[in-house]
């Protein structure tokens, strides 16, 4: 049985961060979170592994990959 994968937002929320408190503590802008969130492709290895870290969600289960 496979785990479920949740989007990059739904991560966040979970995590019970606002796109301000993520990005604090990621320091990075908040539209930079906006910005990922919308294009989660484009965040590359190094913050992928962060934010699994900082929202506590393995990184194999936050979807990375665009949405169709």
């Amino acid at each position: 049985m496979s785990e479920l994968k949740i989007t990059l937002k739904a991560a966040r929320v979970n995590a019970g961060f606002t796109v301000r408190e993520a990005a604090k503590k990621l320091n990075v802008s908040p539209s930079t979170i906006i910005a990922w969130e919308k294009n989660p492709e484009k965040i590359n290895a190094l913050y992928q592994s962060k934010i699994s870290d900082a929202y506590d969600v393995d990184v194999d289960n936050i979807i990375f990959l665009p949405q169709n």
